[in-house]
């Protein structure tokens, strides 16, 4: 926001106007990762995006594979700062933390019919060119609308309030679908679900695929924006993302939609087509549409004869 070049004001007065210190205008951020870090972290996310089901030790061999000197030791610890833990069905090897109360997964044979009645919450790791950021957004299950998201440098619960509550401005959702970590699980962040009105709804042990829309959301919004981008800074990574995710919601055509946008879907009522969406409590649960039947399909591949 501030203009060093601007032609009546100093960047003094304009930090001035902005209540910003002059000395966080002039700061250089550093560093916080070392570069082999960045590197190594760059590479998980690709190879979690391809196989998030890797966990550790197959994502160390993968590395290696690739070049790089790394141990399983150093791939947990990046791998637990970047918030990913490998997809699967996990024994009931632990206990839950006693202070976090367990919801239950509601959306087993749930039949999604409109709008803001399911969304999903999700973090995932954005990486830049010297260092990181953590995205979460908010997604309608219906429409595949983003109705909000947030970048935050740290994997705290203030960035997740944040961005449910700009959420709220859009809609109010029957339930909020999330995993179990601890920013969806701590007593603000459940608070403030509860407190709008919505069932709050969590994947548990046998839910690996629970959330598979929202990680089907990052792996586009990988593929077609952040692995072709090198961020520079954090307000270009904020002005990047920002034009792509407009682009998703109102430009973008999805094929599970009809070849609509999620904006269309969300905010303008389909006429003359039915369309429901299924949750049977399996991974592969897909966007139904009413399909025309083999005789109609039939008439349609009739070419008209030349006489």
């Amino acid at each position: 926001m501030i203009e060093p070049d601007h032609p009546s004001l100093s960047v003094q007065k304009q930090c001035e106007v902005l209540g910003l210190a002059r000395s966080s205008y002039y700061y250089e951020p550093v560093v916080r990762t070392d570069p082999f870090d960045l590197e190594v972290m760059n590479r998980i996310d690709a190879q979690y995006t391809k196989t998030p089901f890797y966990g550790s030790r197959r994502m160390t061999e993968v590395l290696r594979q690739q070049g790089l000197n790394v141990n399983r030791k150093r791939i947990v610890r990046v791998m637990r700062e970047m918030g990913l833990e490998a997809i699967y069905q996990k024994p009931n090897l632990s206990r839950a933390h006693p202070e976090h109360v367990k919801y239950p997964y509601l959306l087993r044979g749930l039949t999604i019919e409109r709008p803001n009645h399911v969304w999903s919450m999700d973090i995932t790791y954005i990486k830049m060119l010297d260092g990181f950021l953590y995205l979460v957004a908010v997604l309608d299950w219906y429409s595949r609308y983003i109705l909000a998201w947030e970048l935050s440098n740290c994997l705290d619960t203030s960035f997740c309030i944040a961005a449910f509550e700009r959420a709220l401005a859009v809609g109010i959702p029957d339930i909020l679908n999330t995993d179990q970590g601890v920013q969806f699980t701590s007593r603000d962040f459940v608070a403030h679900v509860l407190g709008s009105g919505a069932k709050l709804s969590m994947d548990g042990r046998g839910r690996a695929f629970g959330n598979i829309f929202v990680e089907r959301l990052w792996r586009t919004v990988k593929y077609e924006e952040v692995y072709i981008k090198d961020y520079r800074n954090v307000p270009e990574a904020t002005r990047s993302l920002s034009d792509y995710l407009r682009f998703y919601n109102e430009e973008r055509l999805h094929q599970s939609l009809d070849y609509k946008t999620p904006k269309q879907v969300h905010f303008v009522e389909v006429n003359g087509q039915s369309v429901r969406f299924v949750s049977p409590g399996h991974p592969e649960a897909v966007l139904e549409t009413q399909s025309p039947s083999e005789e109609d399909r039939q008439q349609e591949n009739v070419q008209p004869s030349l006489s």
